[in-house]
């Protein structure tokens, strides 16, 4: 979504971190001189973790167990999160958020309700419009609270890792002192609760519990991992339990949550609708989704994860007009806050496919699929806690045939296939969310069983895009080259021609179709595949493996010391005996004599790809060929609201980077192992 920030906001923004910052100096200690004399090797994590939380008197698993909420430990280089928030301990800096640039969520000639039947035409200028609060006022400008409180200077606050961990122990500590608790690193984790729970810069009372809930549990649980600078930190398992009492005297709002809030019960949820209404005189003039009976009427075969492209605050108010878009969540950055704004029974306007649209859960998460900042810790796990209350409540396979990214989401036409979108991006941790969700990725076969899953290690996993905060609409034919983008953790492998990196990339026809490779423009998904993505094994030489990938073998690096995938079992299609090739699809519409008089036959359209014989692709279900007929505000249209269902069956492929479908009479489903690569 397009934001726009003015200086006036950004004015506003610094005004009230400037009241924020004096009220934590005038809580907290006495400023203290730059300290000079290091305590602890400045390269040993951990015993900076421990220097910091001695010197500041904060039990040193509290601070662990924050930092790890707030970061995973992990420094990104000195580079911002979505929310403004620098280092291990996310200090933040709202004129950082302020200057992060935003782009267009939606392109000026796409179509977000992907209805051939009636195609919606968005203004450019509303998503320009809105405006809103940036960051909640308790999360502003806490990297200035550190700066005031340890005498560090902010630029070594927000790039050096041992100074970020001494300022966040500083803010943690004063926040204790301002509400009277005790303070002594080798004091009682539990009376440090109501602290915890305002440094996750929340501006409720349920988010910000929820984040507190969030540390204990993982101070409980312990966690060990090497930070993606290559530092290993340890936080031990302790039993606690957290005294809650001091939560109230943080004065927070306490959020509207009403009967039939879909979220969990300990989530951190509200309940801001997104209007129903009707808006100019035609039957169709409406938004800004489509009234459903799902689960009974249509299944829910998936959710879809989306990424803002703007800030929380201004993508709520968007999601508020009817003359917009609608989607069925947001996620806010900085705590991990969700708002929900359509029921699950109704129809979202958001992934660009209607068939997917009328079968899917949109999810929005404040972030950038591109733009060099981070997605939060606090966000993954909220998200990962809602889709998994979602999958389970509504039987949708915890897998990636089925939570899907919206870069995965298929075009519905030849014609609409350069317009689809790219985000989370190739930054977002699939990997790492599936373990949230408690379905981690896991090897249950050899090269023998045929299949093979996506799975690099993403802080290792560094491909060398270019572009960054440079992404135009469309498809990406930067000139002069666009500049590198900062080497990060990335979820995707790169796809060549061949099993060398001096091969080309292979090429997606359907964004080019004069037969030049694709790129490594950030936006350029056409020759890679993400984690936890399941294609079928077309060859392996050396430390290469083959996959077939859009009509074609696509080769990535996949070498036994430090494998990008895993060895999988399962189901694969293939052209029936007879067939030189077979049509793929961007949706599955049921045949032409499947509908009722009055409603108009929506066309069985391939997409410009081909599916040779000999070539197998994972089976990701079979599927129902069905339309969801919806065109009028009050359902009077002929056949409103009611699922159109025939006799054509289809089958969901991983045919590329989005998943594309054949139908079922076309294909022969075979056990992956039959017929694999020996």
């Amino acid at each position: 979504m397009h934001l726009s920030t003015g200086q006036a906001r950004r004015r506003l923004l610094l005004a009230a971190a400037a009241a924020t910052a004096s009220v934590l100096v005038a809580g907290g200690p006495t400023t203290a001189a730059p300290r000079t004399d290091a305590a602890a090797d400045p390269g040993d994590r951990q015993q900076q973790y421990a220097a910091a939380a001695a010197e500041y008197g904060v039990p040193e698993t509290v601070l662990l167990g924050v930092s790890y909420l707030e970061s995973r430990w992990d420094t990104h280089a000195g580079r911002p999160s979505t929310s403004g928030g620098y280092g291990p301990m996310h200090l933040t800096d709202a004129d950082q958020v302020a200057a992060t640039p935003s782009s267009a969520h939606v392109d000026a000639d796409e179509d977000p309700r992907g209805d051939d039947s009636r195609p919606l035409t968005l203004d450019p200028a509303v998503a320009a419009a809105p405006s809103g609060d940036l960051l909640p006022r308790a999360s502003l400008q806490t990297v200035d609270a550190a700066a005031a409180l340890t005498g560090l200077p902010v630029e070594a606050l927000r790039t050096d890792a041992g100074a970020n961990i001494r300022g966040g122990a500083a803010v943690l500590a004063s926040y204790q002192k301002e509400l009277g608790g005790p303070v002594g690193a080798g004091g009682d984790p539990a009376a440090w609760y109501a602290a915890v729970a305002r440094y996750s810069g929340a501006d409720t009372e349920d988010a910000a519990a929820a984040f507190a809930d969030e540390v204990y549990d993982q101070i409980g649980l312990g966690a060990t991992r090497t930070t993606d600078d290559g530092q290993r930190v340890d936080l031990t398992a302790a039993a606690v339990t957290p005294d809650e009492s001091g939560l109230h005297r943080l004065g927070l709002r306490r959020a509207e949550r009403p009967d039939g809030l879909e979220c969990p019960v300990r989530l951190a949820c509200e309940w801001i609708p997104a209007p129903y209404e009707k808006y100019g005189p035609n039957p169709g003039d409406y938004g800004n989704h489509d009234l459903g009976n799902r689960p009974a009427q249509q299944k829910i075969e998936y959710i879809v994860i989306h990424d803002t492209e703007g800030y929380f605050g201004p993508s709520v108010k968007l999601v508020q007009d009817k003359t917009y878009l609608g989607w069925h969540y947001t996620l806010r950055s900085v705590d991990g806050y969700v708002a929900q704004h359509i029921k699950a029974r109704d129809v979202g306007w958001h992934a660009g496919n209607w068939y997917v649209n009328a079968k899917s859960i949109g999810i929005e998460h404040e972030g950038f699929a591109g733009h060099g900042t981070w997605y939060t810790e606090a966000m993954y796990r909220a998200s990962a806690k809602l889709v998994r209350h979602l999958a389970l409540r509504f039987r949708i396979p915890l897998d990636r045939q089925h939570i899907l990214g919206h870069d995965n989401v298929p075009g519905t036409t030849a014609g609409t296939v350069r317009g689809m979108h790219w985000d989370p991006g190739p930054y977002w941790d699939w990997s790492h969310y599936f373990d949230l969700m408690k379905v981690p990725f896991r090897s249950t076969g050899t090269p023998r069983t045929g299949l093979v899953t996506i799975d690099p290690d993403y802080a290792t996993n560094q491909p060398a895009f270019y572009g960054c905060n440079q992404q135009p609409p469309g498809v990406p034919t930067p000139t002069p080259p666009a500049a590198p983008c900062p080497l990060r953790g990335s979820s995707s492998v790169i796809l060549r021609t061949a099993p060398s990196l001096d091969a080309p990339l292979v090429n997606d026809p359907g964004l080019r179709p004069d037969g030049t490779p694709d790129t490594m423009y950030v936006s350029d998904h056409g020759a890679r595949a993400s984690a936890g993505q399941t294609y079928a094994l077309a060859g392996v030489a050396g430390d290469w493996t083959a996959i077939w990938y859009l009509g074609q073998k696509a080769w990535f690096q996949n070498p036994a010391s430090a494998p990008t995938a895993k060895w999988t079992h399962g189901f694969v299609v293939t052209p029936r005996p007879g067939r030189t090739s077979i049509p793929v699809y961007g949706r599955a519409y049921p045949e032409a004599s499947a509908y009722p008089a009055g409603v108009p036959v929506q066309a069985i359209s391939p997409l410009q790809y081909t599916f040779p014989a000999g070539q197998r692709y994972a089976l990701g279900g079979i599927l129902p060929g069905e339309y969801y007929r919806a065109v009028s505000f009050d359902g009077s249209a002929p056949g409103d609201r009611t699922v159109v269902r025939g006799d054509n069956r289809y089958v969901q492929l991983q045919f590329g980077h989005r998943v594309m479908f054949a139908n079922l009479d076309d294909v022969l489903i075979l056990p992956a192992a039959v017929g694999a690569p020996r």
